[in-house]
């Protein structure tokens, strides 16, 4: 099957699929994205991601390209093209293209949108959850507004390699004071002794995670208290469990931080208990 990907009004098979050679995403890293997760041919929490979509193209001054039942025509489309049952949608939206300068293009400038779709194996995901990730700490060196879903990747790009090459499959950031921030594409949590769930509270030094606040609603169902306050990593060593929320691998243990076991060093009841019931409980919006 050629896989299609949808470019500013244009469904194309991959090769054919392009952008200009000025667009700003592409010069600056002026755009957001939104990586949604595909259940059964359906989007997981499709209203979050959209009202975060809305949220980092306001603070950056993008004008939304269409309206949100476009959208999401759109993304039916992609999926069926690409027939994927179980996977990931992407969405790129950026300034657009422009003579390159600085400041910035008329408010009226058209905007770049990408829109793919492709199959993920999700049960290589259950099994890496069955046993947990290991995670490197790193000083955290990103720009003042990481509640901003941006395309400006890089040191997240450069802190995964050093996760890498240390051994481990995730890195977790590290603020001055020494308070972890967030992952390098996810959401940090640990489990106290006593059970109680602790994740940093948001602001403009994390990513207002989709999965994160799903979560949080799943903790209620089960009954679980959350407290979003920061912690240290001394605080995460100390912790019955740690793991981490992402669409990609909605709750994932972490069970060795920087070459030391977390608890017993082996994923926890809690973040089991979590997994499990994250979709009975998330929005399965029908495309």
């Amino acid at each position: 099957m050629t896989r299609c990907i949808y470019v500013n009004g244009r469904y194309a098979p991959y090769a054919e699929a392009a952008i200009h050679a000025e667009d700003r995403g592409f010069q600056f890293g002026d755009g957001v994205y939104e990586v949604i997760e595909v259940r059964g041919g359906r989007l997981v929490d499709p209203t979050r991601h959209l009202d975060r979509l809305s949220g980092s193209l306001t603070a950056l001054m993008i004008a939304a390209p269409m309206s949100r039942g476009c959208l999401m025509r759109v993304f039916a489309e992609v999926i069926a093209r690409n027939r994927v049952s179980s996977g990931i949608l992407y969405l790129q939206v950026t300034r657009g293209a422009a003579a390159r300068d600085f400041a910035l293009p008329n408010q009226d400038h058209p905007a770049t949108v990408v829109c793919l779709a492709r199959a993920m194996d999700f049960a290589k995901v259950d099994a890496r959850a069955r046993v947990g990730i290991a995670v490197k700490t790193m000083a955290d060196n990103r720009w003042g507004r990481c509640d901003l879903k941006t395309v400006m990747l890089l040191p997240a790009v450069l802190a995964k390699q050093a996760a890498k090459a240390a051994g481990a499959q995730d890195a977790w950031f590290v603020d001055r004071d020494g308070f972890v921030t967030e992952g390098a594409s996810n959401n940090a949590w640990i489990v106290t002794k006593a059970g109680e769930l602790v994740t940093r509270p948001l602001g403009h030094d994390i990513l207002p995670g989709v999965t994160r606040a799903t979560v949080m609603d799943v903790a209620r169902e089960l009954q679980l208290k959350v407290i979003e306050r920061p912690f240290t990593v001394a605080d995460a060593l100390g912790a019955s469990e740690a793991f981490v929320t992402s669409a990609t691998t909605i709750v994932m243990p972490v069970v060795q931080i920087d070459g030391q076991p977390v608890g017993e060093g082996k994923p926890g009841a809690v973040a089991a208990r979590l997994r499990a019931a994250f979709h009975a409980v998330a929005e399965m919006g029908g495309v």
